[in-house]
């Protein structure tokens, strides 16, 4: 397997959920990362791939062992196909939750010398914007600081600051001051930043402005250009950079004609396991919308019920999945969503392996004639992917809504071959977002 020459360093990201590539199409997501499998990635004609490692749904100990063993496996990968030129970019949350600095450490000792390290938290599709160096989430039309906002309480990832100095040093510790992390504003983005760029070294930390997607767009720019010239860079980004990255052209289908890939016309089902207010609310519209089939799975007591009383539990709702089918409607599975308190992270998390497990149970045993699938949030996307269809890889077609990609299954999967999957993250688009997607997919005005 031999790497095409080509003008533009290939783009790696590693996703700590199937996310991040809610602003790109056409590439590979990987849920695998052994060395053939990443080859694949690398071979790939696109000038990006996702490694999806779920690293946001693990305790910090397994994101570390899990991001150095991709890196390792990755350097005999690029070494195979002889890549000289590429950018690693650490994919997480638009809203600074996720294993930070720990990912970015671990890739910058396993792969080695960079010479700075970027935040560009800015997710334009979501409302995130970064100004002075203080992150932003508009939030009813009002331009929010992050740590004003619900997801600063983070039971496992929650942050005091929303000035990136002052995030960095909280996150690390001290290890890195507020006043050594250096600060690209709106006025250096817009004005050049090469010249800057060019003098970086030691993985200087960086805090960089972004207003519009054109701000992304001129600061790639000097990026690329400051790669060709041998400088080396790690990014710590939400989504939105990976679209100025990458450099696309338009998608094949546009994001209102995606029905065309829904399989024989056919109703669908929906998964739905984000727990954030926006997806409460997004439910609550969904279940209005004519041909959807309620189906509230409570999982209040799972983490004590024993196996035989799960087991029970995953029959009765695949029975209702079953019966909402056969009458032609499309079964929206929900986790009931009463807000839950756990003793401690451990439990907590705990509580979310046996929730993922349970769902990723009913989607194993969805019916095969499905048309389609719409899995909502971040964790239970992923889970869908690697666990739920058991995929090594899949072909993202693009975007069904501003943030929101649509994936397709090979060919030759075992159960649901080209089946169209949705993968909406919990806390992206307004009320009636979800509603819509369903609208699409079944040609509903």
């Amino acid at each position: 397997m031999t790497s095409k020459p080509t003008s533009k360093p290939k783009i790696v990201v590693l996703d700590d959920d199937p996310t991040g590539s809610q602003t790109v199409h056409s590439c590979l997501l990987l849920m695998k990362w052994d060395v053939e499998t990443l080859r694949s990635g690398l071979a790939d004609e696109s000038p990006i791939f996702f490694v999806l490692t779920n690293t946001r749904a693990l305790p910090p100990e397994k994101a570390l062992s899990t991001t150095r063993e991709v890196c390792q496996n990755l350097k005999q990968a690029i070494a195979q196909e002889g890549i000289t030129d590429f950018l690693v970019v650490s994919r997480s949350d638009s809203t600074l939750r996720g294993h930070y600095p720990i990912e970015t450490d671990a890739i910058a000792e396993e792969l080695g010398s960079f010479d700075a390290h970027f935040l560009t938290p800015a997710f334009f599709e979501g409302g995130r914007f970064t100004r002075d160096s203080i992150h932003y989430l508009v939030v009813n039309g009002v331009p929010t600081p992050v740590h004003e906002t619900e997801f600063a309480k983070d039971s496992v990832f929650g942050y005091q600051h929303s000035y990136l100095p002052d995030y960095v040093e909280e996150k690390t510790k001290g290890r890195i001051a507020a006043n050594q992390v250096d600060r690209f504003l709106l006025s250096d983005i817009r004005s050049g930043t090469l010249d800057r760029l060019m003098q970086m070294q030691n993985n200087q930390c960086v805090a960089v402005d972004a207003e519009t997607q054109a701000d992304l767009n001129q600061f790639a720019a000097d990026v690329l250009q400051a790669a060709s010239q041998g400088k080396r860079f790690l990014f710590r980004s939400a989504a939105s950079l990976l679209t100025a990255l990458a450099a696309l052209p338009p998608q094949s289908v546009a994001p209102e004609d995606m029905a065309a890939y829904v399989r024989d016309g056919k109703p669908g089902a929906v998964i739905v396991g984000s727990h954030v207010k926006k997806t409460t609310e997004q439910l609550e519209d969904l279940l209005k919308a004519p041909g959807t089939e309620a189906i509230e799975v409570d999982v209040v007591h799972l983490l004590e019920e024993s196996a035989v009383e799960r087991a029970d539990l995953l029959q009765r709702t695949l029975d209702r999945v079953y019966e909402a089918h056969t009458a032609g409607k499309t079964p929206v599975v929900y986790t009931s969503r009463q807000e839950l308190t756990f003793p401690d992270i451990q439990t907590r998390l705990d509580f979310g392996v046996a929730v993922s497990t349970l769902l990723m149970d009913i989607e194993k045993g969805l019916p095969e004639t499905i048309g389609f699938l719409i899995s909502k949030g971040g964790i239970t996307s992923n889970d869908t992917l690697s666990t739920g269809l058991a995929l090594t890889t899949a072909r993202l077609l693009g975007q069904i809504l501003p943030g929101v990609s649509v994936v397709r299954t090979p060919d030759d999967h075992s159960r649901f071959p080209q089946l169209p999957v949705v993968l909406f993250p919990g806390n992206v688009g307004d009320r009636s977002a979800l509603a819509e997607v369903y609208r699409r997919l079944r040609k509903l005005n």
